[in-house]
């Protein structure tokens, strides 16, 4: 099930890059004192009281000056960025539909300017959203900040909460309400398809995502169009693929960072990552007109980074010279070689447009499902463990050897498996990919990624102290 959405909106230069930061406990937005810093939405992860659930900053809602409104630059003191008049309608429809995909917000303000007309037009924002809001006044450093701060109840919100984000005054009681406000860990209509096989389609604009879609279900399920971008939401389609229930979610296509047009299209790719988040297996497809491409690759890459497993199809095969067809063996080591961080992928090529091998799509990814939620028997994996270290013994580290005493599968979904050793620090990534080869030789887990934890054991205390 996707992790919840907590949005932090308010006006300019309010804290929230600061508050975002505080709650996911690294430094990972840019905090600046002017104002129109933060334009795009960043996204962040934190846990509170057993939860978790995503943190998203957004740049701060405003009006355009007068002046600019009327055609002309602003004065060179307006407080605004040099060129940041040119972003503020994409900058508050960024933040408008970080309202609308949250499923609570947190309305930021600010004591040291106290109740500004701006906190009250992005208050009407909230209030036609029917979100849930909970209003937080920043910069509430001492007790005549927190007297001061009670203005702000008449912007007619039922709860206040202060804080001071820089110092964290505050902030564990606004992680306790924020979490009794999130939605149930399972309701509605994704419990009744937890235990559906969720399969996403994703890659760059304009591969055939949607044409796939179709095909599959095998009817207009999704708007087709060539042109790039048609796509915007995450679509969902729920279907029985031989007795197996099946959440097939369509994606808006990722396009390099740098090609990003500002507004919507940006708003698809947190929205394609939100899909990543609740997916078991992603279909990466690629367009067999043009090859393997770095974005290609940089979308595998987001795909790992989330856990995901992952089949590669080839699509428009259909569309390549009968005489190129002969060299695609050549072309599927060319995309093994570019994501070899994906290990034991799948690749098949197909046409969406004709329906060229599109009914094993559904199966190969099902496998990959399958593979993904295996669990290998202690007493195997360690056998498996200890041949492995017998035929390829682990290299010497500053005088000392790595010795593994104990291995356990700790987990699913991805495979996860705990290897208790003397000393973690002697684990050279080179031995941890051999030993993930050395598992896949015997349970291949196709297209799904391996986790491989080694802890201390106090066993290796025991050995020091002799």
């Amino acid at each position: 099930m996707s992790k919840p959405y907590v949005a932090i909106v308010g006006r300019p230069n309010v804290g929230k890059s600061t508050l975002f930061n505080r709650l996911v406990g690294r430094r990972h937005a840019v905090v600046s004192d002017i104002p129109g810093t933060t334009r795009d939405r960043i996204i962040g992860e934190t846990e509170w009281e057993g939860r978790t659930f995503h943190i998203v900053d957004t740049g701060g809602i405003e009006r355009l000056p007068p002046a600019v409104e009327a055609g002309r630059r602003p004065s060179p003191h307006h407080p605004l960025l040099e060129d940041s008049a040119d972003f503020i309608p994409h900058i508050r429809s960024q933040a408008e539909q970080a309202i609308e995909e949250a499923d609570l917000i947190l309305f930021l303000t600010d004591a040291a300017d106290g109740l500004t007309g701006a906190d009250r037009e992005v208050a009407d924002l909230l209030r036609h959203s029917r979100k849930p809001v909970l209003l937080v006044v920043n910069k509430v450093d001492n007790e005549r900040r927190a007297q001061e701060a009670l203005e702000f109840y008449e912007l007619g919100f039922d709860e206040l909460h202060t804080i001071s984000a820089i110092h964290g005054r505050g902030i564990a009681d606004l992680l306790d309400r924020v979490v009794e406000l999130l939605p149930p860990e399972e309701e509605g209509e994704e419990a009744e398809t937890e235990a559906a096989a969720h399969i996403a389609i994703v890659g760059r604009p304009n591969v055939g995502k949607s044409s796939l879609l179709n095909r599959l279900i095998g009817e207009e399920r999704a708007i087709v169009s060539p042109v790039a971008g048609t796509t915007r939401d995450a679509v969902d389609t729920v279907l029985t693929w031989d007795g197996q229930r099946v959440v097939l979610i369509d994606t808006a296509g990722i396009r390099r960072r740098g090609k990003i047009a500002p507004g919507v299209e940006k708003y698809s790719v947190l929205r394609t990552l939100k899909a990543l988040d609740r997916a078991d297996v992603a279909l990466l497809l690629i367009d067999a007109t043009e090859g393997i491409t770095a974005q290609d690759t940089h979308i595998a890459g987001q795909i790992a980074e989330a856990g995901v497993s992952a089949v590669v199809l080839v699509n428009k095969w259909d569309a390549v010279p009968p005489e190129r067809r002969q060299h695609g063996l050549a072309l599927e080591e060319e995309i093994r070689e570019a994501l070899k961080f994906l290990p034991h992928l799948p690749i098949l090529f197909v046409s969406a447009l004709t329906g060229m091998h599109v009914k094993r799509v559904i199966p190969a990814a099902l496998e990959v499902v399958e593979a993904r939620y295996r669990r290998i028997p202690t007493g195997p994996l360690n056998d498996l463990i200890r041949t492995a270290l017998a035929e390829h013994a682990p290299p010497t580290r500053r005088g000392q050897r790595l010795k593994v005493y104990y291995a356990t599968q700790a987990g699913v979904a991805p495979p996860t498996f705990v290897l208790f050793v003397n000393d973690p620090d002697l684990v050279h990534f080179s031995y941890r990919r051999y030993l993930e080869n050395r598992i896949r030789e015997i349970y291949p887990f196709p297209g799904t990624p391996l986790r491989l934890l080694f802890r201390g054991h106090e066993k290796a205390g025991k050995e020091k102290r002799r």
